[in-house]
């Protein structure tokens, strides 16, 4: 009955592919809302407040009619509520869009509301929370509410957690009417670099580059133990580079994957657990990292080249203590070649035409062009390749399904980024962010360590059911201040800390978003799939504490200091994934993995003068664990 109604909880409303009768005329519709996109990140010279209220107000109006109010909405046909609420946000639309320059020039606080500004500040408001509800499930919607609340209510409570009085005029003042609600940051990262990476990426899964990962991944590790598994682990990490979702990535990949697993005697919910740890780890690598990397650059105002320079590191040693897993719980007779397999096909010379959009991508970067600019050429260039390949589905009538298709990827991230603007606004003007800095002291005292641990649980918590860059952003506005001012750590090191975090939380119970879609397909327990890719992730948990401890990893100019904070990460990470993977009969062997599982932990304390000897001890107890395996 609790699971029941947990998972009534966390559950989204139906997703319509088709409208009848309309569907043309939306797929139109949607598709220009793209090009729009497209346009403004090269060509327009759009204030950003007019591009954020341009971009939600146009993608808000076909929401409704391919988002169903429930679950058990009809999967192809809106109904007269959808239909009301498209004409509503329609007609919200007009008038936002209309008002650009007057809202663009009003002094907030200073003029007041006009009883219009009034009334359509409240309904995009209403909007915005109802397609969150719609396109994420109840648990984002509860956590808005309840800070919207605080905000409206919280002059009532005593102590450290009250606050002035908030008028209902002057909470829509702001979230509405200025940069620091609802069309603030997440919006207008949404409305540029997310929406044109997640266009990159629609058009280079289309355009067959899906595939080409797959055959990649099948030639490096085809022949290996656990082939099968490596496949998943190697194709949803490059998947995982361009789709910036777990979910997503679980379900492209872990279609092809997860049955191939099975088939080679893999138990469903390892095949599961396996591919939910790939997917999860997706959204830590560059260059999209959840969409949530373009936010980290606009709320640090460190260059998003700079992040993403930082963050390949920790991810590649992610997948490496993966591998690591993989390797050791797939059984020896699992090494089966899967070259044979006709899932897979030959990759040709044509097929290296993926790599240039790629190559340009990251060229540009260094070159110092803006993440707008080169999403919006990298795309433009995958689209040409996607006409000229010649196993390539598009074509420039198809060319309009996929731009639709990605309007459509859209509407969940921008939903989670308006309602997670609602949030930055109700605490800037509370001051919570401060207040929580009292009560983490009150919680850790003077223990650093308490601290980052506080703030990691509170990161998972806002995290559940949420998408990386709604997590990502509440724990950047709510926990960051507190980390970086009075705990007094790197700027980038916090925020990377948060960010693994939020990433993390899509596969932690009990909601575990992306463990979900993956015992779909693998038809196995959710709950117990999601306590193996915990497992399975056991480094992504020391990667982020690494980021306070050794600070060096991501910003020092000391090579050897870098060198030597290196490798005890990596080795840190490759312990803890022989003592979560390595089984044997012996009696004394799970004390041996006990103590191999310690040594991890103690190479990422901060000045520990015996680190060394323990990295040594460490490796020969590795060794002897390995042969003790065999036996």
């Amino acid at each position: 009955m609790f699971n029941y109604i947990l998972k009534g909880f966390f559950v989204t409303s139906v997703r319509r592919k088709v409208v009848t009768r309309f569907d043309y005329l939306l797929r139109l519709y949607t598709s220009c809302v793209a090009i729009w996109v497209l346009y403004s990140a090269i060509f327009s010279r759009l204030d950003i407040l007019a591009t954020s209220i341009i971009y939600l107000c146009l993608i808000l109006v076909p929401s409704f009619l391919y988002i169903g109010g429930s679950s058990r909405s009809d999967a192809k046909i809106p109904s007269v509520i959808d239909w009301c609420l498209a004409f509503t946000a329609f007609i919200s639309a007009i008038y936002f869009i209309s008002e650009i320059e007057n809202i663009s020039t009003r002094i907030s606080l200073l003029n007041e509301l006009s009883p219009l500004e009034y009334f359509f500040s409240s309904l995009i408001v209403f909007l915005s929370l109802e397609i969150t509800r719609r396109a994420i499930g109840a648990v984002l919607l509860t956590i808005i509410l309840a800070f919207i609340t605080y905000n409206l209510f919280g002059h009532y409570f005593k102590g450290i957690l009250g606050h002035g009085v908030i008028t209902t005029s002057h909470f829509l003042d702001i979230n509405v009417f200025t940069t620091d609600g609802l069309f603030g940051i997440p919006i207008r990262v949404a409305a540029t670099y997310a929406f044109l990476f997640v266009l990159f990426g629609t058009f280079f899964e289309k355009s067959g580059g899906s595939n080409f990962f797959f055959n990649v991944s099948k030639r490096l590790a085809g022949k290996t133990r656990g082939a099968p598994a490596k496949i998943s682990v190697l194709s949803s990490a490059l998947f995982g580079t361009m789709s910036g979702s777990p979910t997503s990535d679980v379900v492209a990949t872990g279609s092809i994957t997860i049955p191939l697993m099975k088939k080679f005697k893999y138990p469903a919910g390892m095949a599961g657990g396996i591919e939910v740890a790939a997917s999860t780890g997706g959204s830590l690598l560059p260059p999209v990292m959840g969409s949530a990397a373009f936010i980290m650059s606009e709320f640090t105002e460190i260059p998003y080249l700079s992040i993403v320079s930082v963050a390949l590191f920790p991810a590649l040693v992610y997948y490496l203590s993966l591998l690591i897993q993989v390797h050791f719980r797939s059984p020896v007779s699992n090494s089966i070649s899967v070259y044979a397999e006709d899932a897979f096909r030959v990759i040709n010379i044509y097929d290296f035409l993926y790599l240039m959009p790629l190559i340009g991508l990251i060229f540009m970067l260094v070159l110092g062009f803006s993440p707008t600019m080169v999403a919006a050429i990298s795309t433009c260039l995958i689209w040409l390749i996607s006409l000229i390949h010649p196993k390539s589905k598009v074509s420039l009538l198809k060319t309009i399904d996929v731009l639709s298709l990605a309007t459509l990827r859209m509407i969940p991230v921008t939903a989670a980024c308006a309602s997670a603007g609602l949030v930055i606004g109700g605490i800037t003007m509370t001051g919570l962010a401060a207040k929580f800095s009292n009560i983490a002291f009150a919680i850790g005292g003077d223990s650093q360590l308490v601290i980052c641990i506080f703030a990691a649980l509170v990161t998972i918590i806002l995290g559940l059911g949420m998408p990386t860059p709604s997590a990502y952003i509440l724990s950047a506005v709510l926990v960051a201040p507190t980390l970086v001012e009075i705990v007094d750590l790197p700027l980038i090191n916090v925020h990377l800390f948060l960010f693994y975090f939020a990433v993390l939380s899509a596969m932690t119970p009990p909601v575990a978003v992306a463990a979900y879609a993956a015992s779909a397909i693998s038809e196995s327990n959710p709950f117990a799939l999601a306590i193996l890719a915990l497992k399975l992730s056991a480094a992504a948990f020391i990667l982020p504490f690494s980021f306070i401890s050794m600070p060096s990893l991501l910003h020092s100019l000391d090579t050897l200091i870098v060198v030597v904070d290196a490798l005890f990460l990596i080795s840190s990470c490759v312990f803890i994934s022989v003592a979560f993977s390595v089984e044997a009969k012996k009696d004394y062997f799970y004390i041996l993995k006990v103590i191999l599982g310690s040594i991890s932990l103690v190479l990422i304390l901060p000045q520990f003068a015996f680190k060394g000897l323990f990295l040594l001890a460490g490796w020969a107890l590795l060794v002897l664990i390995v042969r003790l395996q065999k036996v």
